[in-house]
């Protein structure tokens, strides 16, 4: 099983340059151990699939404690943008991204799937879902 994550474009941006190795969650994905892949959608105005990565491990913890132990490579510069993301929550989860996969040529979902909706955070995908479209 794969997951399609939804990202906005500056923090796709420094998933790309290697500068965030942590993607934040207020909610994460139910069957963790059986995740291969999360691929990348870089949101609007992007809205197509840039990439992948394996996850290498996700941290449940306050918030509080997430950015004081990944803030330097959280790609995020302001941390009132970081505390207002998990607004109330006590809970959140950092997921440390691995093996990372840019695509030559980022794949419109919308060609793969004519009525494709975006994730509002992410969605479970099929594991042959994007493999012809963005690794052949």
């Amino acid at each position: 099983m794969n997951v399609l994550l939804s990202i906005k474009p500056k923090y796709v941006e420094e998933i790309l340059k290697g500068k965030k190795k942590y993607e934040f969650r207020k909610v994460i994905f139910r069957c963790k151990e059986d995740l291969e892949m999360v691929y990348i959608y870089s949101s609007a105005p992007v809205k197509k699939i840039v990439g992948a990565f394996v996850i290498e491990n996700i941290i449940e913890d306050h918030p509080e404690v997430l950015w004081a132990q990944f803030k330097d490579f959280s790609g995020i510069n302001d941390e009132r943008e970081f505390f207002n993301y998990f607004g109330a929550n006590k809970i959140g989860f950092a997921i440390e991204i691995g093996d990372l996969e840019v695509f030559k040529s980022p794949a419109d979902p919308r060609v793969l799937i004519p009525d494709f909706v975006p994730p509002q955070s992410f969605c479970y995908i099929d594991e042959n879902f994007f493999r012809g479209a963005v690794h052949g």
